[in-house]
């Protein structure tokens, strides 16, 4: 008999964008950074990166960002080196930053590799990630007020993202490693299982095509650490 959520798992995976993320440049309130990413996990994005203020607690970080189990947030002491990390991927660089070399977010190819940068909920994206940035894009706006929740703006411009990479076909074969695929399959399928092995240092256990655990030596393993 099929596990549903196993066949659902196996579905988002095929669908992740390896090539597209969002660095969030001291976004610190917790719906902000739980809206962000619940928005990256609905369009296929499953890394995000982040640099928090200084005067931010990290755990309030941690709170916030395990809103989305299926999303791996990388947390960097810095802004510059962990952009030009990226860059080194071959990723464009695209500022949420209202300038006079700004364009309309529409008018970028998002089927290139991608960094969407956002910024701060009171200062937004900061000079430095400005300056790192190759290209400042906005969403243009009619009315009285000039900006954006950064979560809202995040939202509107990772959509086109994916109108553009699904009607490119991006979404119809898997980009991520087969390994790698495996290792989170377990891991959201087996959420005890894994603290466990985490725990104790033990091996992630064979899971079949149906998600279930068939590794013999693997019992073994458990059952000896167990009972000693």
């Amino acid at each position: 008999m099929k596990n549903p959520r196993n066949h659902k798992i196996i579905e988002l995976l095929n669908r992740r964008q390896k090539d597209i993320t969002v660095f969030m440049d001291e976004v610190h309130k917790p719906h902000n950074l739980a809206a962000i990413v619940r928005t990256c996990d609905a369009v296929g994005i499953g890394d995000v990166h982040a640099v928090y203020p200084e005067s931010v607690l990290r755990r309030s970080h941690g709170t916030a960002m395990g809103s989305n189990r299926w999303v791996t947030t990388h947390t960097h002491d810095e802004l510059a080196p962990a952009i030009e990390m990226l860059k080194s991927e071959g990723k464009q660089v695209l500022a949420a930053h209202f300038s006079e070399r700004a364009v309309d977010f529409r008018s970028i190819d998002y089927t290139k590799p991608t960094v969407l940068l956002v910024g701060s909920e009171k200062f937004g994206v900061s000079e430095q990630a400005a300056e790192l940035a190759d290209e400042h894009i906005l969403v243009p706006m009619l009315g009285m007020v000039q900006s954006l929740n950064v979560s809202v703006a995040a939202a509107i411009i990772l959509y086109e993202a994916q109108r553009q990479r699904e009607v490119a076909g991006m979404y119809q074969s898997r980009q991520l490693e087969d390994v790698y695929c495996e290792t989170l399959r377990f891991q959201w399928l087996h959420p005890q299982v894994k603290i466990f092995c985490d725990k104790h240092q033990l091996r992630y256990p064979h899971i079949d095509e149906n998600g279930d655990i068939f590794d013999s030596e693997w019992f073994q393993l458990r059952h000896d650490i167990i009972n000693n």
